[in-house]
């Protein structure tokens, strides 16, 4: 099964490559054709929808800037147009087909219990989607894709135009409501069938609504029979873990589809002609499984030139080709969790050091980005005799030590090392300076919110703050142990004490540890890194981040546990560009930080040390 095409194939389709072109819709059509098929369940429109959407797609693809946010774009797009159905509908109601007439290939949830093989909850689980109210089937058809792995959290936000934590809410309302869907199911299937049941539905119709979903789920609360239908009902995203996308339809655009991809704008095909890409028809329909018919089908469909060029898919008449019938081109899996909020902690506390006065898209593999590639790449360092060895192996472009100098501890001379000022008894002549010798960036106080660490009061540390601005460095804030997205929180009221006194802040520096050990740990961690920039609007350092379970059992996760998140973390880190950098805590795994360090000498990583390696 194929893979989503990769930055250079779309780089290539943006510049004209006909198959680069090719690729890239035979590589997301797939995407395209689930997101659709489960928002519009049941109506025979999919495959228009579908088609909507690669006219746009290819049509705007020249101005797409950034590459790699080309997945994002295409789901974006997708939602538009499933909206536009929506409201097209709203002002002439169209019923569902009835099943005896429907096009078996129009059902959607059949298809996909059908081709994944579907059984037991997650065959109910699909079933209970046809009962979902319009909106929420719009916000499933991603939220299904999220929990399988083929979108992020980022990615929804970005398609459904509303904030993280509205994005939140309506999602758990949608999850709230296909549970009950799914008892809805169960009760109806049930078997023997409860007779109750039987005489309430007696006028039902069959056809799943908003109605019979809430009779039929108020009946099974108050129902001895039925009530057992809410128990043992398994996590809908644990079910749909790793599922893949739904498998295209042999002859999915039926007759005359094609050439109603550009008939609409045949009159732009000339200027496009010249200087972009030709691609047959029968070329495409061979690689993304059209069914052509023997009708001449003369369109164009044409993209926005793009540094001189352009990109053209131009149908011409053609000899009646064989029928096409395409396997699912299907993307691999990748874990992405569920978000949730992150949990305050506290950890072990290293001292700090004791101070003294153009791509061939079609035959290259995929760029593999090496460890030493990402300037944002750091660690967390204490004393720790191979320190300068691992911060070599471990490809850090940076680190710090919780000190103004790294002079008990050098690094190597490629990496940067950044001093910091770690409470109110460092804010002395001597450290500054210090500070100030090091390099161009200073870090401020080290969890002012917390006993045991820098333990300042706000007002203590906006009095410190004009010293430390003093050194003409750039600036990172104070590092909150947790809350620094909160309003009124120790951060919050820095910041704007800093605001209201004309402070210099240049980026803001978070620390954070989690105690959920599963899959969600990734989503709980960029959440809350999402949700901090979102409210000063600065860059963000991650100076301190991890797993730990402070005040419950494990304490720690397992090595296997820290490699899922650590791979999820580092590349969520690494799309965001307003994470400027971060850094594990910590470096050494040795005595108490064996069990969440990295290095356990200069070239023996842990498997966690492994992962954090080759990030980045």
């Amino acid at each position: 099964m194929a893979e989503q095409p990769d930055i250079s194939v779309v780089i290539a389709a943006r510049g004209g490559d006909p198959v680069a072109v090719d690729r890239l819709v035979a590589g997301y059509l797939p995407l395209v054709y689930t997101i659709v098929g489960r928002a519009l369940e049941g109506h025979a429109d999919v495959d228009d929808v579908v088609q909507d959407v690669m006219l746009r797609v290819l049509r705007n693809l020249g101005d797409l800037r950034e590459p790699e946010a080309f997945r994002s774009w295409l789901v974006a797009i997708t939602v538009r147009q499933v909206r536009e159905r929506f409201r097209a509908r709203r002002g002439a109601p169209e019923p569902l087909v009835h099943e005896d007439v429907r096009d078996p290939g129009a059902d959607f949830t059949d298809l996909a219990i059908t081709r994944l093989e579907l059984s037991g909850q997650r065959r109910e689980t699909a079933e209970a989607t046809r009962w979902l109210d319009e909106d929420n089937r719009e916000l499933l058809s991603l939220w299904w894709l999220e929990a399988s792995g083929e979108l992020t959290r980022d990615e929804i936000v970005e398609a459904t135009e509303v904030t993280r934590q509205h994005a939140a809410v309506r999602i758990q309302r949608m999850k709230g409501q296909l549970e009950t869907a799914r008892v809805v199911v169960r009760a109806l299937t049930a078997s023997p069938p409860c007779a109750e049941l039987q005489m309430l539905t007696v006028e039902w119709d069959g056809r799943p609504s908003p109605l019979w979903r809430k009779r039929i789920a108020r009946h099974t609360r108050e129902c001895r029979s039925c009530s057992p239908s809410w128990n043992g009902l398994v996590a809908a995203e644990r079910l749909l873990a790793g599922m893949a996308l739904v498998p295209l339809p042999a002859g999915l655009f039926g007759k005359g589809a094609l050439a109603s991809l550009g008939a609409a704008k045949a009159g732009a095909t000339a200027g496009a002609a010249k200087t972009g890409a030709a691609i047959s028809a029968k070329h495409v329909a061979a690689k993304v499984g059209f069914s052509l018919s023997r009708k001449v089908l003369t369109a164009a469909l044409s993209t926005t030139a793009v540094a001189g060029g352009a990109a053209a898919v131009v149908v011409t008449q053609q000899s009646d080709p064989p029928p096409v019938t395409t396997a699912a081109v299907v993307a691999p899996p990748r874990v992405t969790p569920t978000s949730a909020a992150p949990a305050p902690s506290k950890k072990p506390t290293p001292k700090p050091t004791t101070q003294k006065p153009k791509p061939e898209p079609t035959t290259k593999a995929p760029v593999v980005i090496t460890a030493k590639a990402s300037k944002k790449k750091g660690v967390g360092v204490w004393e720790f005799a191979p320190a300068k060895a691992a911060l070599d192996d471990v490809g850090a472009s940076w680190y710090y030590n919780w000190s103004s100098t790294n002079r008990s501890m050098p690094g190597p001379a490629d990496v940067e090392f950044v001093p910091m000022i770690w409470g109110q008894k460092n804010v002395t002549d001597a450290t500054l300076a210090e500070a100030k010798k090091e390099g161009d960036v200073l870090l401020g106080f080290n969890e002012p919110d917390m006993g045991g660490q820098a333990n300042m009061t706000v007002e203590a540390a906006l009095d410190a703050w004009p010293r430390l601005e003093s050194t003409g460095r750039r600036l990172g804030s104070p590092a909150v142990a947790f809350g620094g997205d909160t309003k009124g929180g120790w951060l919050d009221r820095f910041m704007t004490g800093a605001e209201q006194k004309g402070y210099r802040v240049d980026f803001i520096t978070l620390h954070w540890y989690g105690s959920d050990f599963s899959g969600a740990a990734v989503e709980q961690f960029l959440g809350y890194v999402d949700a901090v920039h979102k409210r000063y609007n600065k860059p963000i350092w991650v100076t301190e981040y991890g797993l730990m379970n402070f005040s419950g059992t494990p304490k720690y996760p397992t090595q296997a546990q820290l490699v899922a998140f650590i791979d999820g973390s580092t590349k969520g880190m690494q799309k965001r560009s307003f994470v400027e950098r971060y850094a594990w805590f910590g470096l050494p795994a040795v005595g108490d930080s064996v069990d969440f360090g990295l290095y356990k000498d200069g070239n023996s990583p842990t498997e966690a040390g492994k992962a954090y390696r080759a990030a980045g």
